[in-house]
């Protein structure tokens, strides 16, 4: 049967794009249909504004710090509209390349909202269209729990568009992006208060990494409210919101940010049509070439729920497209030893296993831990200390996980990162120069186990 396209892409997020530029670079004839903004997520309303914000936070601590190297800032002044405009402005230029991406690589370009009515077929505002592959790449989206005055409360959606940056701010969540985003509105002025239902937040990550970072954010005067979770949120007659928890205590803000996770974006998707089933979770089930239970029909990124990183997506578009097109150059995603950073303040970095994760896997370990003013900071009277940390299999040498809290931490991480990839042992991190004076040498410094 003749179809009108060799490949078929729902949704022109990061995993979309790669999939559908690279299969027109191998030959393919393919379309990609996008019913809200190119780029997806990571471009609009996730790591690039909220890195573009995270710098702009991060001003406050710079002008702080600045005294003790004799520079005298008085009256600054921060202007929320003024950074907005500026981030809408850097979103739009990157729109515009994505969409270069796209036609430039021979790609169709389809702006409405794709549905599938069939194992080979895809609705696009009235037209259908044929193809022999379809990969559907529809990313995911934020969650806030069914609670009396939901609508009241705001996701990182609504958070990078807000017309003026709210006084008092309560962030409900525990991961990174709850984390993050808290550091943003407190370096930006507001009394900002974290709320997590559990006894501490960034589960999944390194346990010294987390208590660290509870403690910097503590001396930063971030209120961290543990094993607390809003009952509801009721509107007060001067607008404000008061949160009332669930046991009993009442909490008024300007704004109540919501960051419990997000779930996989498959409205009116049109899966009841075809034969692709989802898993327990609710993402799309897939095995490892990424075909769901639909033979024709394939699915990758944050819709899959396996790892939900840009990079991910990225590198899983790369394998999809060549394993249909380029099948010679085709080598599976390796999502062991994935880089990783929280854009906190100070920032986490993180490759490979944690303490917990290499106990659990039955490695006998040594731990290397070192914590340290950095020597920005001698100058001033800041108090903030780094935190790096290597898991070291004792049989072995071989180095499980390196993580770093503080500056800089994900740019240090991204190079070990290769390290851990060629899996470096600890003699190979001794013996290796380090760059002085830097935080970094650390990592090959450390010479004692701390237990």
């Amino acid at each position: 049967m003749a179809y009108d396209f060799d490949l078929f892409v729902i949704g022109a997020g990061s995993g979309g794009v790669r999939a559908a530029r690279f299969a027109a670079g191998f030959g393919a004839k393919v379309a990609v249909v996008e019913s809200r903004y190119l780029g997806g997520t990571c471009v609009n309303v996730g790591c690039v504004p909220k890195k573009l914000l995270v710098y702009g936070a991060h001003f406050a601590d710079d002008f702080e710090q600045a005294a003790g190297y004799g520079w005298s800032l008085e009256d600054a002044q921060f202007d929320w509209a003024q950074l907005i405009a500026n981030k809408n402005r850097e979103i739009e230029r990157l729109n515009g390349i994505y969409r270069n991406l796209l036609v430039n690589s021979g790609v169709t370009l389809l702006e409405g909202h794709g549905r599938l009515t069939g194992p080979h077929e895809v609705e696009v505002d009235g037209t259908r269209y044929s193809a022999k592959n379809i990969l559907i790449a529809t990313g995911g989206w934020p969650q806030i729990p069914d609670i009396p005055g939901r609508e009241l409360a705001i996701s990182s959606n609504e958070a990078f568009y807000l017309k003026t940056l709210p006084k008092r701010v309560l962030v409900v969540g525990g991961g990174y992006i709850a984390v993050e985003f808290a550091g943003i509105f407190q370096g930006l002025g507001a009394k900002t208060s974290l709320l997590y239902r559990g006894d501490l937040f960034l589960r999944g990550f390194d346990g010294a990494v987390r208590t660290h970072l509870k403690e910097e954010l503590e001396k930063r005067g971030l209120d961290l409210q543990f094993n607390s979770d809003i009952q509801r949120i009721d509107q007060q007659p001067d607008g404000s919101l008061k949160a009332t928890l669930k046991d009993g205590r009442e909490l008024i803000a300007d704004c109540v940010f919501y960051a419990t996770g997000r779930r996989p974006m498959l409205d009116n998707l049109g899966l009841e049509n075809t034969e692709v089933q989802l898993d327990k979770r609710g993402y799309v089930q897939v095995d490892d070439q990424y075909q769901t239970d639909e033979p024709s029909i394939l699915a990758i990124g944050d819709v899959i729920g396996r790892v939900q990183l840009t990079p991910v997506a990225l590198a899983e578009g790369m394998a999809v497209a060549r394993r249909l097109f380029k099948p010679e150059q085709y080598r599976p995603v390796d999502y062991r030893n994935i880089p990783t950073a929280v854009f906190s303040q100070p920032p986490i970095g993180t490759v490979g296993l944690t303490e917990e994760q290499a106990l659990e896997a039955g490695h006998k370990v040594q731990i290397f831990e070192s914590r340290f003013r950095p020597m920005k900071l001698t100058l001033t009277d800041v108090q903030e200390k780094t935190l790096m940390k290597l898991v070291v299999d004792a049989d072995t040498d071989r180095v499980l996980g390196c993580h770093m809290v503080g500056p800089d931490a994900g740019e240090i991480i991204q190079g070990l990162g290769i390290a851990l990839k060629a899996g470096a042992t600890k003699q190979q991190f001794d013996e290796t120069i380090g760059v002085h004076p830097t935080a970094a040498e650390e990592f090959v410094t450390l010479r004692t186990p701390t237990r």
